[in-house]
């Protein structure tokens, strides 16, 4: 059921508590002062201590030893007790985190009840933090485009080290992801990792989340400051971020600690910061809608995550990634994709970029009949606008035959050549033409494809081409 360290300067008291417990099915290790205390802890950190306030002969009392261990183990519950207690000294055993404060004499029932609630809270916090670990499916890193290389080496040379990143890019383009890899495969991985979405938590409640609130009551609501202790906070969106919240988190920062709401007591934490955003931050500067300061704080090293436009030879390994994501948590059928079905996805416009492929992906998914792969048809943007027959855009429809002709071949070879990283094999073999007839056209059409261009492998010519 759990290991508990009781701590007290008198032996009869500690013993008793200890048969106690074993009667409950507990099993504990007992210590008379500080050194022997630590000493237990250092060894192997209990499932929760049960603390005396004062301790005979001892170079630290409760508080003391309350404090350093919600410092360095932030995850051991504390339960105080005393033969001097009084409000004063129970305030000051919760503002420190305590979990609770027992009075000597102490009730038995009242022992047994408030260690039952201290430890099931506790093994919902262990498991909470364990799934997170174990979580690693959110940090998985899918592709193989030069656009997806270049992140993930990027990516790689951070991971090691306690550097804040910012990460900036399109919605949608994976920025929480990246944040997320860089925790998985860095030395904090068995820390938290925590989330802060600055664009949906009111303004007005942004303080209360992040620091916490030290009420009237006796219990401490820690805030997502603490939650990370050890671990990873992840600004989401930070451009979100309250301008009163943004110079008190540039102070923490640089102190490392910060005071819960209501507490004048200072919270040390040890964190790694990672922060996102889809705007540019020099123009929120400029505009004084973020403190600048605060930008170069976060800014240590910054990664742009590309948007799934410049990697859209990805789109089939993410594709077969969301189709098993969504088979693994939903119970939906885990269908292949026809090759029709590649070819459109890849040829798409993805402004919601990843999060619109995979929410694609699950409406196919949820609405499609049968196992069979998935067709062309049943991805949104395949369906035909009316009787079975496809509209003219409004620029081919007043082209003469012959001009519109140039303009579709020339978007539809652009495309293709995207579509394929800038891959010329590829795109030949993919189209039906040989390597040579197909640089003739593209030629023709106006269509360069050099080295330069190849992160958006193709793009035209200046006017005064060769026909």
């Amino acid at each position: 059921m759990g290991d508990i360290l009781i701590v007290d300067d008198e032996r009869d008291i500690r013993e008793l508590i200890s048969e106690i417990l074993c009667d409950e099915g507990y099993t504990t290790r007992l210590a008379a002062n500080a050194d022997e205390c630590l000493k237990e802890i250092n060894a192997e950190p209990p499932a929760l201590m049960i603390l005396d306030i004062w301790l005979k002969d001892s170079h630290m009392d409760g508080i003391d030893i309350l404090t350093k261990t919600r410092r360095d183990n932030p995850d051991i519950p504390v339960v105080i007790i005393s033969g001097h207690g009084n409000i004063e000294i129970a305030v000051a055993a919760i503002k420190q985190g305590a979990y609770d404060f027992i009075e000597k004499p102490f009730n038995i029932d009242q022992l047994t009840v408030v260690i039952s609630r201290a430890m099931e809270a506790a093994r919902l916090r262990r498991e909470n933090q364990e799934l997170r670990r174990r979580d690693v499916r959110s940090a998985q890193m899918v592709g193989d485009s030069p656009a997806f290389r270049a992140l993930r080496s990027q990516l790689e040379k951070v991971t090691n080290s306690n550097g804040r990143v910012m990460l900036s890019g399109p919605a949608g383009s994976g920025k929480e992801v990246a944040a997320r890899f860089i925790h998985a495969n860095s030395n904090r991985a068995e820390g938290p990792f925590v989330s802060v979405n600055c664009a949906t938590i009111a303004p007005e409640r942004m303080e209360e989340v992040l620091f916490g609130r030290s009420g009237a009551e006796r219990r401490v609501e820690p805030g997502l400051l603490e939650q990370a202790h050890g671990g990873v906070l992840f600004f989401d969106e930070v451009a979100d971020m309250p301008p009163g919240t943004q110079s008190k988190i540039l102070r923490v920062l640089v102190d490392q600690q910060f005071q819960r709401l209501g507490s004048s007591d200072n919270v040390r934490v040890d964190l790694r910061v990672i922060s996102s955003t889809n705007r540019d931050l020099q123009a929120e500067i400029a505009a004084g809608r973020f403190r600048e300061e605060l930008y170069h704080r976060l800014n240590v090293v910054p990664v742009v995550v590309p948007a799934l436009e410049d990697r859209r030879e990805d789109i089939p390994l993410l594709a077969v990634h969301f189709i098993e994501e969504l088979h693994r948590a939903q119970g939906l059928a885990r269908r292949q994709l026809s090759d029709e079905a590649v070819a459109l996805l890849q040829t798409m416009a993805w402004p919601g970029n990843i999060r619109q492929l995979k929410n694609v992906l699950e409406r196919v998914l949820i609405l499609g009949d049968g196992n069979g792969p998935i067709t062309a048809q049943e991805l949104p943007e395949s369906q035909p606008p009316g009787e079975g027959r496809a509209m003219l855009s409004g620029v081919l429809a007043t082209l003469p035959l012959r001009e519109a002709r140039e303009v579709f071949e020339r978007e539809y070879l652009l495309t293709q050549i995207n579509r394929f990283g800038g891959n010329i094999s590829r795109t030949a073999t993919f189209v039906g033409m040989e390597r040579s007839a197909l640089h003739r056209k593209l030629k023709s059409l106006g269509v360069s494809t050099t080295s330069r261009t190849r992160g958006r492998a193709a793009h035209l010519e200046p006017e005064g081409r060769e026909d």
